[in-house]
This record gives structure tokens, sequence and C-alpha cells, in this order.
């Protein structure tokens, strides 16, 4: 008995939608700008953050606080949570760390060798805030999280220092026959896995076995994909580990979107459970706290009109439980995403909570469109052109490589033999 022919194509048009999207999430990683913006806008959250409190770091991370060395040792000795910090309680162990994560924070902003110094920025992201639990509030959870799923994305393909890299590489490549010689890559590397390597033996990466996994599968495939890249550029082991980052990119650029979406979700029917959400005056009492009126007269004018204060309250509740949903309609989802923007934009300047804006308006740029982003980017590359035009031709930047000849969301090509995992 023979399928019928309505059935055949039916199952010929899924097979072909199937393999066009396992085709799509494995030859290129997708929203290299909304990665690249998440990067840049959650390491320029951290760096402020760590600049803003760095005359009272001893207060918050180190032995000054009122959560002792001690205290915290035996916390994590009970819920295996991984810091440096505990690997001693030297006042100079610690300014090293705190150190050493504002610099990942500005590399990592930057982009210079990404996949090297997102992983270091993770470790300082976690070391601090494990080291003191009690300090932080949800932009701090915000950043612990995307800290770690940055490192599993190819987040500096555009916008970055490693794209121009790339982009000399490419040049040299073309021109030479094969790319120059990179030194620091390997160096950096090697420094990395002396480190990894002490922190193994000496059982210094906490309790849990995912983060040794990782962070021992995250060298060990930074080193292969050097070497094959160096040596072996048109082996089928390059084009499968190409294949390999593509899939951990989409799916950490997935996981945040989740992420994000389940923040909002979750806060929005938190909301409508409680009373004052329901009858439209919680916004009214953070208003009237001095600890959250940075400016008295601006929250006090606001709090005086019972209209904008309902508004506004029921506007928060609206937005926040629509929005996942709004993510099929991608005309009300922008027009959503601006609204969240602006109102933790409003929530920096009237409740003086202007980290945790910044860090989820960083999160909440992975939904930001990529005709935005690109026409974005065009206007700052035009203002950067226009201020370093003056300037002698040796204090010019080169150009960024670019992502395609229409600047699409993603690369047609499967490889590119410039970027490598370390860097």
């Amino acid at each position: 008995m023979s399928t019928p022919a309505p059935a055949r194509k039916s199952v010929g048009f899924t097979g072909r939608s199937l393999a066009g999207a396992v085709q799509r999430v494995t030859a290129s990683p997708l929203g290299a700008y909304q990665s690249a913006v998440v990067r840049i806008g959650v390491s320029a959250t951290y760096l402020l953050f760590l600049l803003r409190e760095l005359p009272h770091r001893h207060e918050l991370y180190g032995p000054d606080g009122p959560w002792s060395w001690d205290m915290a040792r035996r916390l994590i000795a009970n819920n295996d949570a991984f810091t440096v910090l505990m690997w001693s309680d030297s006042a100079i162990w610690f300014e090293s760390v705190y150190a050493l994560t504002l610099v990942s924070a500005a590399l990592l902003m930057a982009g210079w060798r990404t996949r090297a110094t997102s992983v270091v920025f993770m470790t300082g992201v976690l070391s601090l805030q494990n080291r003191s639990i009690f300090m932080g509030d949800g932009g701090d959870n915000v950043i612990h999280l995307m800290a770690l799923y940055l490192v599993l994305t190819r987040c500096a393909r555009v916008w970055s220092l490693d794209a121009r890299r790339a982009a000399r590489d490419t040049e040299r490549l073309a021109e030479a026959g094969r790319p120059g010689r990179d030194a620091a890559g390997p160096a950096l590397w090697a420094v990395l896995g002396c480190v990894l390597l002490s922190a193994t033996v000496m059982g210094g990466l906490g309790g849990t076995w995912w983060l040794p996994s990782l962070l021992w599968v995250l060298w060990l495939g930074n080193g292969v994909w050097w070497a094959l890249n160096r040596y072996a550029p048109d082996h089928e082991m390059r084009a499968l580990s190409d294949v390999l980052a593509n899939l951990a990119h989409n799916a950490a650029l997935l996981v945040i979107m989740a992420e994000v979406c389940l923040i909002y979700a979750t806060a929005g029917w938190y909301k409508i459970q409680g009373s004052r959400w329901q009858d439209g005056t919680a916004i009214y009492y953070p208003l009237r706290l001095d600890y959250f009126t940075p400016w008295p007269e601006l929250s006090g004018l606001l709090a005086s009109s019972a209209l904008a204060v309902m508004v506004l309250t029921y506007a928060t509740v609206i937005v926040q439980v629509a929005f996942p949903f709004t993510l099929f309609n991608r005309r009300v989802k922008n027009v959503l995403l601006v609204v969240m923007i602006g109102e933790h934009a409003g929530i920096s300047v009237l409740l003086g909570l202007p980290f945790f804006s910044m860090a989820m308006i960083a999160a909440d740029a992975v939904f930001l469109p990529t005709v935005f982003l690109v026409w974005l980017g065009r206007r700052v590359s035009h203002g950067r052109q226009r201020l370093f035009s003056r300037m002698p031709d040796r204090f010019r930047l080169p150009g960024q490589r670019r992502m395609g000849a229409d600047d699409e969301e993603a690369t047609r090509s499967g490889g590119d033999r410039g970027h490598t995992l370390v860097g």
C-alpha cells in the first residue's frame, strides 16, 4: 500500500525544514550583534560597579566586611560554591583578585582575547559574589548568570579587538598564504593551563563537578582549535570544531533569551498576587523611602500624582507578564522592549539603582533587532571616523571585519581561519 501523494509532500517539506534548521544552527553563530551587545553591556556594568565600589571593596568582599573569611569558608563548605578568595585570607591576594577582575572586565568589554578573558571574568565574578553572598541584589544575579553564559558564546565576532585581529589575519592569509604569528594566544593559554592545573590539584575549584569539567573542556578545546587552525586549517576536524562552537554559542544564546523571559514572567506573576499591585499603589511606597530617593524632589513630584502612580504600577505588571508572549510578534516585541528599557532607565534615576538597571538593559539587548544594531554600529563607526579623521595616520584605528556583504545576522561561511578559541 503506497503513501498518498499529499502525505509524501508533507513529510518531504518537514524534512527539508528540519534540515534547514539544523544547517542554520550549525553553520554559523546566530545573533552576532546581539551577543556582542550583551558582552559589552555586562562587562561594562560590572567594570563600573567595581570602580564605584573601589573605596568600599574591603567592606564588601574583603577582610573588613561583616561577613568574615571564616564565616564564608564555613558556608562554602556546605554549599560547594566556587571562589578563589577562599584560597587565602591574605589582603594581597584579595587585592590581586579584585584588580584582575577589573582588568578582565575591561578587556572583555573591548573584546581582547575574548575566549580567555571571558573565563577570567567569570572566575572573578563568581569569586567576589560567592565570597559575600548577602551583599548582592537582582542585578548581581543577572551578572552572575550572564558571566557563565558568555563563556560559551562567540561574542567577539563584531565590535571587538578580536574582530580587528581576525580581519588583519585574513588579509595576511590572502597575501602571504598563512596568518600572522600569534604569540600572545599560546602564552595566555599556557599560563591559564598552569593555573587551572594547580587549582585542580589543590581542590580549589569548589565542590561541584560541572565547573572543573567546563574549565578543562574550554582549555583543551582552545588548544585543539589553535593547533588545527595553525597546522591543519582544511582538515575535517577544523570544520567539526566550528560546528561544535556554533552549537554551543547558539544554545547559550537561547538560554540567555529564556532566562530573560523567565525573569520577567516570574516578576510579573508574583506582582499580580500582591495587593498593592492589584490596587495600583505599589510604585508609591519605594518613592517615599529615603534609601531609594536620590532625587527627593523628583520622587515626591511623581508620588504626588495618583494617576501617574496607578498608570506606572499597572503598566509595569502588564509589560512584564506580556513580554514573553510577544516574542512571536516582532513589532509588538520591539515596542515592549523599548518600554522595558525605559522602565529600567527610570528605575536607575528615580530609585538610585543604576547597576541593576544596566544589568537588565544589557540582558534585554539580546532581543534587539539586527537591523537596528547594524544601523547603530554604522553610526558609531561614522562618528569614530569623523573623530579620528584629523589625527595623524599612525593614530588611526584599522577597520573591523564585516559580517557579510549586507551585514547579515549570520555569516554564510562555515569558518574563519583568523579566529581561534584562545582569542
